[in-house]
Parts: C-alpha cells; sequence; structure tokens
C-alpha cells in the first residue's frame, strides 16, 4: 500500500535584505571598509577587514544591534 504524501506549503515574503541581519552585518562591514583610506591591494583590503573584525569582536553589543529590530527578531 501506497501512503500519500502530504505537502505542507509555507509562502515566504518576497526577497527584503533590510530584515535580514546577516545583510545589515554585510551593509556595516562594507560602509566600514569603503570610508577608509583607499584599499588598492589585497594585503591593505584583507588588514582593513581583520581590523574590523577585531572591533565587532570586541564589541559583542555593536552585533547584538543588528539583530535588535523589531522587523528582524525573528532570526534572533
Amino acid at each position: 500500500m501506497i501512503t500519500p504524501i502530504c505537502h505542507n506549503h509555507i509562502y515566504l515574503p518576497s526577497y527584503s535584505p533590510e530584515l535580514n541581519p546577516e545583510e545589515r552585518f554585510n551593509a556595516n562591514f562594507k560602509h566600514a571598509i569603503g570610508t577608509k583610506v583607499a584599499v588598492r591591494t589585497k594585503a591593505k583590503l584583507k588588514l582593513a577587514a581583520t581590523e574590523h573584525m577585531v572591533k565587532l569582536e570586541q564589541s559583542p553589543e555593536r552585533i547584538k544591534r543588528f539583530f535588535q529590530d523589531p522587523g528582524v527578531k525573528y532570526a534572533a
């Protein structure tokens, strides 16, 4: 006997980067790198990225703020 398969459909909203905490982090990261002195080599880009990530690592409250907006609390 074959058992029927039950499918549940979940309707997701259209893509909304402003509601995605990762997109907020990426925007913050790009802004931080873009406001530094022009990064023209891979080594300088890596250094600027590492410096920013270390700064974020030392300030977890800053990362938590990406998740505090009511629109993105679902992700926490």
